[in-house]
């Protein structure tokens, strides 16, 4: 006769498995602020950024901002990145900001 699985220990190793995931990426998102330098910016102003971008419903607008994100990641290796934009040529200089609605200001 088979050994019944025990599905509560299994569910208790999947839930842990999902926890660390989560703070995994919670992890990561954080070290993506400092690396970008959006740690300088006011947390209401990075916020409302973000919710512009969530909301944003014109594809060419969020693919040129897929194309810079994948421009910045290819650009350094994650080793040696910095939020000094003076000492890091990866990083974008302000000359051309993207608004919260997501319109290129010069």
């Amino acid at each position: 006769m088979r050994k019944p699985r025990d599905y509560e220990s299994e569910l208790k190793v999947l839930e842990h498995k999902a926890r660390q995931l989560n703070e995994r990426k919670l992890h990561q998102l954080g070290e993506l602020v400092l690396a970008t330098g959006a740690n300088a910016l006011p947390v209401e102003q990075l916020a409302g950024a973000l919710l512009s971008a969530v909301e944003s419903t014109d594809a060419a607008t969020k693919e040129g901002w897929r194309k810079r994100g994948a421009a910045f990641f290819q650009a350094t290796p994650r080793s040696t990145r910095r939020t000094d934009k003076n000492k890091h040529p990866s990083v974008p200089d302000q000359s051309s900001e993207v608004s919260a609605s997501g319109q290129e200001r010069a």
